[in-house]
C-alpha cells in the first residue's frame, strides 16, 4: 500500500536542517511497517531496533549519553555497520525507553549527520509524562489511518483520486456510482492498514471485521497495561460510550450518559489519556464564529470522534448486510458515521482548525466550523443526497462567511450563497 507520508520522509532526509523523527501513530497504525518500507526503499542499510523486546538495548541507554559508546552498542546488537550517510537508525516503540527519548537531544547536538527515525504506539502519553523531553530537537510526523484517497489505491483504483484532484466535477459525475460504492465500503472497512490490505486481497468483510474486533481488543489491553490503574474503570467506559454519543442527535459529548450523576472532574484524567493515546479527537463548539477560532472555544462543549471509521462501525456491530443494500447503511447511525468519516479526511490538514457551532437555546447548528486561510467557513455534513440545510442558510444569512459548504452524497453544485461537494471529494476544500 501507498502511504503519502513516504512523501514526507523523502524530504525530511534530503533536508539539510533534518533532525532525528519521531512517528506518532495509534498501535497497528503502520508505523513498523512505514519506517521499515522506507529504510529498505530510500538507504543501503538499515539498524533497527525494537524496544519492547530487546531489554540489552534498553539498558544500553540507562548508563549515560555517550553517543560512541551507544551507536557501538546498536552495531553489535544488529550486526549493522552505521554508516552516517546511507543507514537508517529505527527506534521502534521508544516509549519502552524513556531514556532513549532523551538520548535525542545529544544526537541532535552531537552528531546531526545521523538518520534517526523513532516511532511507539503510546508516545503520547510517553511524551506527556517524560520530563528531560528534547523539545526542540526532533521533528515530527503523525501517521494516521489510511485516507479515502489512498482506501482508493489500495482497491486497484489509482485513477479515480487524480480525477477528484483535478476537480473534473463533470467527468466524476460519470463515475458517481463507482465512488459511492468505495466510500461506503470505506464506512465498514475503514483505514487501519491490516483491514485494508485483507480486504483489497480477499473482499471478504467477516475477515475484515474480524482484524477490526483484534485491533478494538488490543486497546482495551493497552488500558489495563498501560494506563494509570485507578482511571481504568472510567477509561473503559468513555470509550465504549463514544458510539452512542455520536448517535445523537446532538452529538455534544454528555457525561451523564456515562452513568447518572458522572461529572466532568471524575473523567478529565480518562479522556486526557485517550486524547494523548490518539485513540480520540476532541472537537469543540466555539461561542462565536470569528477569527481565530481557538479564541473563543468552549472547553465545556465538545463532541468525540474515533480515531478511524472502521473500528467505529465495528464497535457498534454494524453488518455486511448494511453495506450490500446500498443507501440502508445510511438509515441507521448515518450521522455518525457520515461526521467520523469528514473529520477523519480532515483532522490529517495542517492549513486547517477545526471546530463546531452550536449555540445555546438555538436549533441551529453547523457540523463542522473550519478556519482556513484566514477565513471561518462552516460546513454542514448530510449522509445522503438531502439538499436542505436549514442551519447553513440561517449561518450564511446571519454571518456572511465568504464560504459556505454543504458535503453529501449529491453531486457538486455552486449557488449563491453555498457550494455543495459530494462526500467522496470533501478532502478537496
Amino acid at each position: 500500500m501507498k502511504r503519502k507520508e513516504l512523501d514526507y520522509l523523502l524530504k525530511w532526509k534530503a533536508s539539510k536542517t533534518r533532525k532525528p523523527l519521531i512517528l506518532k501513530g495509534v498501535r497497528q497504525v503502520g508505523k513498523t511497517w512505514l519506517l521499515r518500507e522506507f529504510g529498505k526503499t530510500s538507504y543501503k542499510k538499515m539498524a533497527y531496533v525494537n524496544f519492547e523486546s530487546n531489554a540489552t538495548l534498553k539498558d544500553l541507554f540507562q548508563q549515560d549519553f555517550d553517543i560512541e559508546r551507544i551507536l557501538l552498542g546498536i552495531e553489535i546488537e544488529t550486526g549493522v555497520a552505521i554508516d552516517p550517510k546511507n543507514t537508517l537508525i529505527v527506534l521502534d516503540e521508544i516509549q519502552e525507553a524513556p531514556k532513549a527519548l532523551t538520548a535525542l537531544k545529544y544526537f541532535q547536538e552531537n552528531a546531526p549527520e545521523l538518520h534517526i527515525v523513532c516511532a511507539g504506539s503510546l508516545l503520547g502519553v510517553a511524551l506527556n509524562r517524560e520530563t528531560s523531553f528534547p523539545v526542540g530537537k526532533v521533528d515530527f510526523l503523525h501517521l494516521r489511518p489510511l485516507t479515502l484517497f489512498e482506501f482508493m489505491e489500495a482497491m486497484g483504483e489509482k485513477k479515480l483520486p487524480d480525477l477528484l484532484k483535478k476537480r473534473n466535477w463533470k467527468l466524476i459525475q460519470s463515475f458517481k456510482n463507482k465512488f459511492k460504492q468505495l466510500l461506503r465500503q470505506y464506512y465498514y472497512i475503514g483505514g487501519m492498514p491490516e483491514v485494508v490490505f485483507s480486504f483489497s486481497q480477499k473482499k471478504d468483510f467477516r475477515k475484515a471485521r474480524e482484524i477490526q474486533k483484534s485491533i478494538l481488543a488490543a486497546y482495551e489491553q493497552d488500558f489495563s497495561k498501560h494506563a494509570p490503574h485507578g482511571i481504568v474503570p472510567r477509561i473503559r467506559m468513555l470509550w465504549n460510550s463514544i458510539p452512542a454519543q455520536l448517535a445523537k442527535e446532538n452529538k455534544k459529548f454528555i457525561y451523564g450518559a456515562l452513568r447518572k450523576g458522572a461529572r466532568a472532574k471524575e473523567y478529565e484524567l480518562a479522556l486526557t489519556w485517550l486524547k494523548d493515546c490518539g485513540l480520540i479527537y476532541q472537537i469543540y463548539n466555539v461561542a462565536k464564529p470569528a477569527i481565530p477560532l481557538k479564541a473563543y472555544e468552549d472547553r465545556k462543549s465538545f463532541k468525540l470522534f474515533m480515531v478511524d471509521v472502521g473500528l467505529l462501525a465495528a464497535m457498534t456491530n454494524l453488518d455486511m448486510r448494511t453495506l450490500i443494500e446500498g443507501n440502508a447503511i445510511f438509515q441507521e447511525f448515518k450521522g455518525a458515521l457520515t461526521e467520523q468519516y469528514v473529520l477523519q479526511e480532515l483532522v490529517g490538514r495542517k492549513d486547517v482548525d477545526i471546530y463546531y457551532w452550536s449555540p445555546e437555546n438555538a436549533r441551529s447548528e453547523i457540523d463542522f466550523l473550519l478556519q482556513i486561510s484566514g477565513q471561518v467557513v462552516p460546513l454542514e455534513v448530510k449522509a445522503e443526497e438531502n439538499l436542505q440545510a436549514k442551519s447553513l442558510r440561517f449561518f450564511s444569512e446571519k454571518y456572511k462567511p465568504s464560504r459556505s459548504i454543504r458535503t453529501s452524497m449529491a453531486d457538486y453544485r455552486e449557488e449563491p450563497w453555498m457550494c455543495n461537494i459530494p462526500l467522496y471529494g470533501i478532502c478537496m476544500i
